[in-house]
């Protein structure tokens, strides 16, 4: 459909500048005398020149191409496709994006059906990968998961938690998954806790000060946003168990029909993630405003971005066994799966 419209739309320009050779054409012929030479002269000049930069003119307005990308909220952890977007490092590798909102728990689906390209989140697609639907992982921004339950203050201790609601962006996802292994450490049952999905991280904070939960899984600006609130950082959890966050998973026919695409798209997030780390100032402003918080708050919550986005994109081994490992304990994953058959970083910008 999007490839039709730009035939279209090229068609048009091609007609508008036949259009215009056929008014000026002939004015050029008919020129006589001196003064009507000059003008014919002057006619044949400007004709040439729209030949000579018609081309280039069809070229530009075409050459940018669609990606599209699902996203379950707003979240910090998606600065380097906000900023790609904005400072327009997607369209120098003539590339425009549309950020799609959609559940995390559909997007492996969205994927493979062609509604979306990529979407961001890595432990989703590590999961869904395996589990025998055909993803792969080829970018990871982070070393490191920011997540952390944040409580209301009658929360003092873990055993409070017990016949509450705690709201989690989905099931199954990382900060469900922090949250069991947080549950598992204080050897409380996970059936005494009313775990509830929200579908996003800032769906999970409204749940939170609006007190439909006891807690929630959140990471910055929210967390810091709800203490200004009147809540408390409880537990940072992500140091509880081997889970990737945040980065770019596509399917193997994405990656078979339009690799050079990937790459571009890559090159453009690695490219915001180095402007990020280079511009402290206006990356908190952006922050601020997207966010809806503070300056302290979004100079936080910068810190604590820079502090896990890693340079080289690549998931850490380790990780992605770890993770693996983790998913067996509630699915049958044969015990030679190998988690480096679902990832590809080949086409990273520098990668051979």
């Amino acid at each position: 459909m999007q490839r039709g419209k730009c035939q279209s739309q090229a068609f048009n320009r091609r007609l508008a500048f036949s259009s215009l050779f056929s008014l000026f054409l002939p004015l050029a012929l008919r020129g006589r005398g001196k003064g009507e030479g000059e003008k014919a002269a002057l006619v044949t000049t400007v004709l040439i020149g729209l030949l000579l930069f018609a081309p280039a003119i069809g070229q530009g307005a075409e050459s940018l191409q669609k990606i599209r990308v699902g996203f379950p909220s707003l979240a910090f952890s998606y600065m380097p496709y906000y900023v790609a977007q904005e400072k327009n490092f997607l369209k120098k590798h003539n590339l425009e994006a549309e950020y799609i909102q959609m559940r995390t728990t559909i997007q492996p689906s969205a994927v493979i059906n062609g509604n979306i390209n990529f979407f961001p989140s890595v432990s989703t697609g590590m999961s869904a990968a395996a589990s025998g639907m055909p993803l792969v992982v080829v970018l990871n921004f982070c070393d490191g998961a920011p997540w952390i339950l944040v409580t209301g203050k009658e929360i003092n201790k873990p055993q409070d938690l017990i016949g509450k609601t705690v709201a989690v962006s989905g099931l199954r996802t990382s900060p469900h998954l922090f949250l069991q292994a947080a549950l598992k450490k204080w050897e409380i049952p996970e059936k005494d806790v009313s775990i509830i999905s929200t579908g996003g991280t800032s769906d999970s904070f409204l749940a939170l000060v609006s007190k439909q939960v006891a807690g929630t899984v959140l990471t910055p600006p929210f967390d810091d946003k709800a203490v200004s609130l009147g809540f408390k950082k409880f537990m940072f959890l992500g140091d509880m168990a081997d889970i990737p966050y945040v980065g770019v998973t596509t399917s193997q026919n994405e990656i078979k029909n339009n690799r050079e695409t990937i790459r571009r798209t890559l090159a453009a997030l690695m490219e915001s993630v180095a402007w990020i780390r280079a511009n402290r100032e206006e990356s908190a402003k952006m922050i601020a405003s997207k966010f809806k918080v503070n300056q302290t708050e979004a100079e936080q919550t910068y810190a604590t971005l820079v502090k896990i986005l890693n340079k080289d994109g690549r998931l850490n081994p380790k990780v992605a066994r770890g993770y693996i490992d983790l998913l067996r304990q509630d699915r049958p994953i044969p015990a030679d799966f190998d988690p480096q058959k679902i990832v590809d970083f080949s086409m990273l910008p520098g990668a051979r």
